[in-house]
């Protein structure tokens, strides 16, 4: 399955806020992409150390159906206001069209991927 890893830029010292965000996290609520054949998402792992927090998407299909589908999840919306007063830089995810900006540009460059199913 594709990963995607987006990457977040935190300020320092707001490791346990950052933690209760994300504890009360809702899911999206479908998994498949309405209008997206053979497009969902699987499942998000989230990692952070000091000022970095990473974001791995695992899904099937296309990734901007897949972004365009997460912007519009009230969940998503609802961290992206909550963890905006804990970022080094702000975030344009207020509307569907900013959140699929900011996911492209926050998006890891694939160095490398293993797998033992090749």
């Amino acid at each position: 399955m594709p990963l995607a890893a987006i990457s977040y830029d935190i300020r320092p010292g707001h490791d346990r806020e950052i933690g209760e965000i994300f504890a009360a996290f809702r899911r999206v609520d479908e998994s498949e992409v309405p209008g997206a054949p053979g497009t969902r998402l699987l499942s998000t792992t989230l990692f952070q150390r000091g000022t970095v927090m990473v974001r791995v998407i695992e899904y099937e299909g296309d990734l901007e159906a897949i972004a365009r589908h997460i912007a519009q999840q009230p969940g998503v919306r609802e961290v992206e206001r909550r963890l905006a007063p804990y970022l080094s830089a702000p975030r344009d995810t207020g509307t569907v069209d900013g959140f699929v900006e900011t996911f492209r540009r926050s998006l890891l460059p694939v160095i490398s991927r293993l797998s033992t199913q090749d």
